[in-house]
């Protein structure tokens, strides 16, 4: 997708009331405001490196469109990272410019980013990566911010993608999601690409009652698990939910027990598997398979491909559990600066099969799979049991290190109430779980640790969970 493309597709939309509770007319003038100043950049010789992080939603977009129009590289970011992260991107990317972001700390000097330690640090964009113009952060297990590098190619052949595989022409997307976050800018691509209109809507005001003046019959919603756990409290929201073309739900597996309340409550929900790395979801559950009672996350959607690999780099059969690799059109280029080795390939770290029928099932991430006493154990199918009880509000599974049998199964927990039991827990689980994938430790905690991006901080919950069984005070 070219820059005159972006430009025609903006102008078209100027007359539409496409923006939900927004003056289109008003985005229109800012993204010509910051193309202005991005001409005047270009004129001058300098063809800037763009880090975008307005914490208006309409900003934001604006400065998203005018990068893309003019082809210069934006990065996403998030307005409220720690100082810390915030000095680890600087030193990354070295921004031309920074748009937003009144908080973000100034470390430049003379024109150079500096690094922790003090050494002046240069990672101009290179010619490998010329053809990505979006980065988009992500963590890994460290939980340093990372980018996934995409093309407005990838990104748009996955709006094209999402709207073959639900047989429609207009995508209408009710956005509560971060925009900086892959879930939320691919909500505004596929209406702005495809003709339809966008409502953005903070969940704290949806989570309220504030709802957006739409009829959601033909909407779409992109929701988190804990963001539809919180609105099954609310009867009025849950109707709402359930006038929707389709609720999409991603982010995190859904234990057991959210989606049958989804279900009573005839929520068309759809469950979807994808990553950053992927520009959103490739493998989505249609909302009529859903109510049918189906709990996998679907079929590989159109412009994308999936195939389960043993460890020995054997395709495999039909329900026979392995890595899930993908092939893609979406696929991102690499982390920036680095691209992959193989671009059109994305080994991801997560379990499953495809069945019989081509449906994809997630047991769970191969990092994170306990052997004890010889069995493989998967967090995710416990945690969703454990979760299903009603009597904890959070919990996370893993496997502490044990010399008799390699590792223990150890549930670490917040007990919905103080009167919740341990031997209560075990009780409600053993119908539901094996002798050998049951906690043999539980260990009650405040609050799960987890790190800016809302993810688990799995190496500090491991440290505090061996802690507590040598018999050292959490903290």
């Amino acid at each position: 997708m070219t820059g005159d493309l972006l430009w025609q597709i903006l102008q078209q939309r100027r007359g539409d009331d496409w923006l939900v509770g927004a003056d289109s007319h008003e985005f229109a003038r800012l993204v010509e405001a910051k193309l202005l100043s991005l001409r005047q950049s270009i004129e001058n010789g300098i063809f800037p490196k763009i880090l975008l992080a307005e914490r208006d939603p309409i900003r934001f977009l604006a400065g998203f469109i005018a990068a893309g129009v003019m082809q210069c590289p934006v990065f996403l970011a998030n307005p409220d990272w720690a100082e810390a992260e915030w000095q680890q991107v600087l030193v990354l990317v070295q921004p031309d410019w920074v748009w937003g972001a009144e908080r973000t700390p100034r470390w430049r000097d003379e024109g150079r980013w500096r690094g922790g330690d003090g050494e002046d640090t240069f990672l101009p964009l290179s010619p490998l990566t010329s053809s990505a113009h979006i980065f988009i952060p992500t963590g890994g297990s460290s939980g340093r911010v990372r980018f996934a590098m995409h093309s407005w190619q990838s990104l748009g052949a996955s709006v094209q993608g999402f709207c073959q595989y639900f047989g429609i022409d207009r995508v209408h997307s009710c956005c509560v999601l971060p925009l900086y976050h892959v879930s939320g800018l691919m909500q505004f691509l596929r209406s702005f690409l495809s003709g339809g209109r966008l409502a953005i809507v903070p969940f704290q005001a949806l989570q309220s009652g504030q709802l957006p003046e739409i009829a959601p019959e033909s909407w779409f919603v992109s929701l988190v698990p804990t963001q539809l756990q919180r609105l099954m409290h609310v009867p009025a929201q849950m109707q709402w939910l359930a006038r929707f073309h389709a609720v999409l739900l991603g982010g995190a597996p859904a234990w057991q027990d959210l989606l049958e309340k989804a279900r009573d409550y005839q929520i068309r929900l759809a469950p979807t598997y994808g990553m950053t790395e992927t520009a959103s979801q490739v493998v989505t559950l249609k909302p009529e398979d859903f109510l049918q009672g189906m709990t996998n996350v679907g079929r590989v959607l159109p412009h994308a491909e999936v195939q389960i690999w043993d460890e020995w780099g054997d395709c495999l059969d039909a329900n026979q559990i392995g890595l899930i690799q993908i092939r893609s059109r979406s696929l991102a280029l690499g982390y920036y600066p680095q691209l992959f080795a193989d671009p059109h390939v994305f080994q991801t770290d997560d379990l499953g099969y495809l069945d019989e029928h081509g449906y994809l099932h997630v047991v769970g991430r191969n990092s994170r799979k306990i052997v004890t006493g010889g069995e493989n154990v998967f967090p995710t199918e416990i945690e969703a049991a454990i979760l299903a009880t009603g009597w904890v509000t959070d919990v996370c599974v893993l496997g502490v290190p044990d010399r008799d049998w390699g590792e223990v199964v150890t549930a670490v927990y917040v007990p919905q109430k103080a009167a919740i039991t341990v031997p209560a827990l075990k009780a409600e689980l053993r119908s539901k779980l094996s002798p050998y994938k049951c906690p043999k430790h539980w260990i009650v905690v405040a609050s799960i640790p987890r790190r800016e991006n809302g993810k688990i901080n799995y190496e500090q919950l491991l440290e505090w969970a061996i802690a507590a069984l040598v018999g050292t005070r959490i903290q």
